[in-house]
């Protein structure tokens, strides 16, 4: 039996297939006499739309692209989960991408907006280092979204973004750990590369030392390995385990996210440390998992609801023309748990 295609049906009517399309999504800039044409060969021959020639009208002006690097950290699943009801509220469609930590988003989001034909892009996560000329080729506004930190030299009209400030904020619970008397504090970094979020708090971390006298020692910072998710609770106890290799002695330990700190309250586990009575640990983020552990974990928790809705509200208000580009930085919340305690004086 002979089931055309879009082609076939081009091919009988003499016409491009993009126009069979337009005449299938009812676009206007179409002859209406071709346009019946179009369609009189489509119901004599029993042609059926596929599902992306269907949706072809309703991607184009009523979807956008959510592009996520670290996607199995259960603080962007948050994150997604509030965007994607914030777009079924305007009756958009969410286009999700998991972009690999050897990709480059902006690579991937000039792809996706042409394949797509998307409204606008949330970056989700990841590290800046985008130029101003290469950020000028997306066609599409786009919001980013706990990014790391976007150099000064990129006009902060391009762009939204929304973001905790990660170093106040990381500097605010090595704070925490001082005023609990503690002075060696070791810390688990993802990432800390130039602009990361990994970075920032790494900064923090070494804003607080400083402020209080201590001496940052390197043999205490101990970068995750780049051969597994660098957020992940399996880096976080592989790492946890070549910083006990190494010998040195800390009373705290800081992950720069709570599953590095899951990862890492394994392993202290295995190696007969006890949390917090030997080692007080805490991480950041403020994920739910953190309620429910044993010991519960102190961390900074962020704003994630509130800045998923915001990030969402401003996109579209981008793409409605109601507002321009904006910057909004939030207050996260320091949670003392039980994994941490005051060392006696």
């Amino acid at each position: 039996m002979f089931e055309p295609t879009i082609k076939d049906i081009a091919k009988i009517c003499g016409v491009g297939v993009s126009t069979v399309s337009r005449a299938i999504n009812d676009h206007p800039d179409i002859n209406s006499e071709t346009k019946e044409k179009i369609m009189s060969a489509i119901r004599e021959y029993g042609y059926v739309p596929n599902d992306s020639a269907r949706n072809l009208k309703r991607v184009d002006a009523k979807a956008i692209a959510v592009l996520v690097k670290g996607i199995a950290n259960p603080f962007f699943t948050g994150m997604i989960t509030v965007i994607e009801q914030e777009c079924k509220k305007r009756h958009y469609s969410m286009e999700l991408s998991h972009i690999e930590a050897d990709e480059d988003e902006v690579d991937v989001a000039q792809k996706v907006v042409k394949e797509k034909r998307l409204r606008g892009i949330i970056f989700l996560g990841g590290l800046f280092s985008h130029s101003e000329e290469k950020l000028k080729k997306l066609t599409v506004p786009f919001v980013f979204s706990t990014a790391g930190s976007i150099p000064e030299n990129i006009s902060r009209k391009l762009y939204s973004s929304i973001s905790v400030d990660d170093r106040r904020e990381s500097a605010r619970m090595v704070e925490y750990l001082i005023r609990s008397g503690h002075t060696r504090i070791a810390i688990l970094v993802a990432e800390a590369q130039e602009e990361s979020v990994g970075r920032l708090r790494l900064d923090g971390y070494c804003d607080a030392l400083k402020a209080h006298g201590i001496a940052v020692d390197p043999k205490l910072i101990c970068q995750t390995r780049d051969d597994r998710g660098h957020f992940s609770m399996e880096n976080g106890y592989l790492s946890t385990q070549k910083l006990l290799g190494r010998g040195e002695a800390f009373t705290a330990l800081y992950a720069v996210s709570d599953t590095l700190a899951i990862g890492a309250m394994r392993a202290l586990y295995e190696t007969g440390l006890r949390v917090p009575q030997d080692v007080s640990l805490a991480g950041y983020d403020g994920i739910d998992m953190t309620d429910y552990i044993v010991p519960s974990l102190t961390t900074i928790r962020q704003p994630v609801e509130e800045m998923a809705k915001d990030t969402t509200r401003l996109l579209f208000d981008i793409i409605a023309k109601r507002t321009k580009h904006q910057h909004i930085t939030y207050e996260a919340k320091l949670l003392v748990r039980e994994s941490t305690i005051k060392i006696p004086e």
